[in-house]
């Protein structure tokens, strides 16, 4: 079931902004929600593993089946299992998408996907959760394109800065090419995987 409520109490929760939107880079009320969210209370060892599952299903959308699945093909891999985990969460479409800073939001991403904007090696794709492989190509549909234009007029200069890095983005063409699969360098560093492949293997 898709989460209606406040997104900035789960930005709260977890001490980070979970949506791209700038809007949560610098919350109000930076301590969690709640009567006595600013009390300064230790959290059990429980609850620092599960608010890590949390904070990672949250920033990439996913739904408690969609990540179990995931942690448990990652533990099937040969490499670390947080680090595939997190590659994984990585090559989903709605992702990309974001990751190219061509988009303000994870959502405006995950919508232009959902509302059947994208293309994928020139087909329609519109599944957010879709798995993407290097050298797979998005674009954008031809009665699109001028609203996608709009959007990512003023934000070239932000796409150009993952460019090269594990994503080709072409800012005029506005298209995204997957070059490689990111290393773990090159995914946001404030997550604690461990904790969650922890959480799961209890």
């Amino acid at each position: 079931m898709r989460y209606t409520g406040s997104k900035a109490k789960r930005c709260r929760a977890v001490g980070m902004n979970l949506y791209g939107n700038q809007k949560f880079d610098q919350l109000h009320n930076p301590y969690p929600p709640g009567q006595h969210g600013n009390t300064r209370k230790k959290r059990s060892n429980y609850a620092e593993h599960l608010l890590e599952k949390q904070k990672i299903k949250w920033s990439y959308g996913c739904t408690e089946r969609q990540l179990r699945k995931i942690y448990d093909e990652a533990t099937r891999a040969k490499a670390a299992t947080g680090t595939v985990l997190l590659q994984l969460l990585e090559m989903r479409l709605d992702n990309i998408v974001y990751r190219s800073g061509l988009f303000a939001s994870r959502d405006q991403a995950r919508q232009l996907v959902s509302h059947g904007h994208i293309l994928v090696n020139g087909k329609r794709l519109a599944i957010a959760s879709a798995r993407l492989r290097v050298g797979d190509k998005i674009s954008f549909r031809e009665r699109s394109k001028k609203f996608v234009f709009e959007l990512t007029k003023d934000r070239a200069a932000i796409s150009g800065a993952i460019s090269g890095q594990w994503l080709t983005v072409d800012v005029k063409e506005n298209t995204i090419t997957v070059d490689a699969i990111p290393e773990r360098d090159q995914i946001d560093q404030s997550f604690r995987e461990q904790f969650l492949v922890e959480f799961y293997s209890r």
